[in-house]
């Protein structure tokens, strides 16, 4: 018998790979948001009660308990030790100066979020400049630019980020001893913020250089060119829209590495610091309660979960964009 024809498969059959980008990309962005709106649309009342105040009143360092009163202030979640002794129920426990966790932990993401956001802000803007700039000046401008790109990606850059923040901090302490404690804590996160993004803007550039070079040497380029279109319009309307599938995504990437360099500087005591609050610092805290005399895992689980699961959740946003820019994994 002769062989039965095959049916060719069909042009709108999606890989297997494309599939699972976009199911977890939609799943990364569910979670992304709900993140958002509960962390960050709780950050007026979280920052208001994270250093014991309640709504409206002035927020002060809650009072500190002593050695012998730690088992009344370190209280675990009440699902797991019952109701507290204040009377409230503490979904993620307390930490050692009985401030509930859950509140310092939505003010932290608040906080994480916020730099990591920012940070990734000014990273993108740094690097698309940088990028389109040396991609087309092109020659020796592109080469001297690239050349300072190498030097920047040979320093290590949490070194750079920890030298800023201490520098700035220094420097406060010393000509600003009249600032108010409020305006310390805003110096700080803004050093910090702008330090990160100063730092990871290296690979924007690189990726936003690559894509300008080779847009340059496509036709309709080259009609702008012949024709006499001013360069900042042919970078506003004719470079610019053709870099922000790049972008956006590079943009998602760039958002977990900054909230993890903030969290990993947080942690070490150079990021955030009391009374405000962020993953980082939070698990810090909490490393400090773990010992074979009493163990305090809340205080380390549930900073380190969130931080965890947002982290993963950006990451699949990103996958999940990547797959829709990329014009071959959508063929």
């Amino acid at each position: 018998m002769p062989p039965m024809p095959q049916t060719p498969p069909t042009l709108t059959t999606r890989p297997r790979g494309v599939r699972s980008s976009r199911i977890s990309g939609r799943i990364g962005a569910a979670v992304v948001a709900l993140m958002l709106l509960v962390c960050l649309g709780s950050l007026p009342f979280t920052l208001a009660r994270v250093g014991g105040a309640a709504p409206g009143e002035e927020a002060t360092m809650p009072r500190r308990f002593e050695a012998s009163d730690l088992d009344a202030a370190l209280r675990p979640p009440f699902w797991a030790d019952g109701v507290s002794d204040d009377g409230g129920r503490h979904v993620l426990g307390t930490d050692r100066l009985g401030r509930d966790l859950f509140v310092r932990a939505l003010a932290g993401g608040g906080i994480s979020l916020s730099i990591g956001i920012a940070a990734a802000l000014v990273a993108v803007v740094i690097g698309t400049l940088y990028g389109s700039i040396a991609g087309f000046c092109g020659g020796r401008v592109d080469e001297a630019m690239m050349r300072i790109v190498d030097i920047l990606y040979g320093l290590p850059n949490i070194l750079l980020v920890v030298l800023l923040a201490v520098a700035v901090d220094g420097l406060t302490a010393r000509f600003g001893a009249d600032l108010a404690p409020g305006v310390r804590q805003i110096i700080n996160v803004v050093t910090l913020l702008v330090a990160i993004g100063g730092v990871t803007w290296l690979t924007m550039a690189r990726v936003i250089r690559g894509q300008v070079l080779s847009l340059k040497q496509l036709p309709f380029m080259e009609a702008c060119r012949a024709i006499g279109v001013p360069v900042r319009r042919q970078f506003t309307r004719h470079l610019l829209p053709n870099l922000m599938g790049p972008i956006v995504v590079y943009a998602t990437l760039t958002v977990p590495a900054a909230i993890l360099s903030e969290s990993f500087l947080s942690f070490l005591g150079i990021g955030v610091k009391e009374p405000l609050a962020s993953w980082g610092s939070l698990a810090a805290d909490g490393l400090n309660e773990l010992n074979v005399v009493h163990s305090r895992w809340w205080l380390l689980l549930f900073p380190c979960v969130l931080l965890g699961v947002t982290l993963l959740a950006l990451n699949f946003v990103g996958e999940g964009l990547r797959a829709w820019a990329d014009p071959k994994r959508r063929a």
